[in-house]
């Protein structure tokens, strides 16, 4: 039985009645709901709260759930609504501060960050990560977004247009142009 057939299956059962399979599907996805809020957010505590919110939601819109997506993009798409309301609500930009080393390997010329040894080095790596931070951060919503499922999240093409409900080739569009924008702000400083 696959992921995606289980998921159906718990969630048949909750449509039946069955609490306790709703349970499962939280634990199943608490952790990766937790670390998808708080991209958004920035705080764990504040992300946690958009998480227990987003299943809250889940839970409630559940009976209307018609399994046409996965469970997972469904809570997915729901999480992410809920933490954009969630920093309107606040009155506040989105602080992506969950970056990590990785996204800036899989950059052109992020390779360099393996390199490193001597203190300077790890200097420079801590400015490297600040200026990927702050490069996925001052992307527009719709671009931003894209990345972060892409190259955070793991989250196939297919997936990205299914939870920000756009055809794929925009989705396409949308990571080439974040990555192109993040590359331009890393190129000065991978070429020092």
């Amino acid at each position: 039985m696959s992921d995606r057939d289980l998921d159906q299956e718990l969630v048949e059962r909750v449509q039946r009645g069955d609490k306790r399979a709703f349970d499962l599907l939280v634990i199943k996805y608490q952790q990766k709901i937790v670390n998808l809020a708080r991209r958004f957010v920035g705080d764990l505590t504040e992300a946690q709260d958009v998480a227990q919110e987003a299943f809250i939601k889940a839970y409630r819109a559940l009976p209307n759930f018609r399994g046409e997506s996965a469970f997972y993009t469904w809570l997915y798409r729901i999480t992410v609504n809920t933490a954009k309301n969630h920093l309107m609500s606040e009155d506040r930009r989105s602080l992506p501060g969950d970056i990590e080393v990785e996204l800036a390997e899989q950059l052109e010329g992020g390779d360099r960050l393996r390199e490193h040894a001597t203190p300077e080095d790890f200097l420079c790596e801590d400015q490297l990560l600040a200026v990927v931070r702050q490069a996925i951060q001052d992307l527009p919503e719709d671009l931003r977004t894209a990345i972060t499922l892409r190259e955070l999240e793991g989250l196939s093409y297919e997936e990205i247009a299914e939870v920000m409900g756009c055809p794929i080739g925009t989705v396409r569009s949308r990571i080439f142009r974040a990555r192109e924008s993040i590359d331009a702000k890393l190129k000065p400083l991978l070429e020092k």
